[in-house]
């Protein structure tokens, strides 16, 4: 399973640390991104000028898991993820991938033995 979460930036230690301890998942891909949702970006005073950032700077982060553990990855980036605001804590969702194999070996996930 893919799970995939866009967070802001400084929760992306967070949530990767929460991950581990809930699930024991290391793996993760992180990009940088920006975007914005309901928000619509936000409006700064500098030096008595305002700008306006439509867009606000983003982390994009993708897990790819086992079936059994995607449930728990989503709970444990959703709790890590939300920073108490009242909006612009980002997304989270998950869809199935398959013919998953390690480029080292050539194995398929599914004949990697599990720790």
């Amino acid at each position: 399973m893919k799970v995939e979460a866009v967070v802001v930036r400084d929760r992306v230690e967070t949530v990767m640390e929460a991950v581990e301890e809930h699930t024991g998942h290391v793996g993760v891909t992180v990009i940088e991104a920006v975007g914005h949702g309901r928000e619509k970006g936000i409006t700064h005073e500098y030096r008595g000028r305002v700008f306006e950032s439509r867009f606000l700077p983003k982390a994009h982060m993708t897990f790819v898991v086992r079936d059994e553990i995607a449930e728990g990855v989503i709970h444990a980036i959703v709790d890590a993820a939300r920073t108490g605001h009242e909006n612009g804590d980002g997304i989270c969702w998950s869809a199935p991938v398959y013919h998953v194999t390690h480029n080292r070996t050539g194995q398929k996930l599914e004949e990697v033995e599990r720790v």
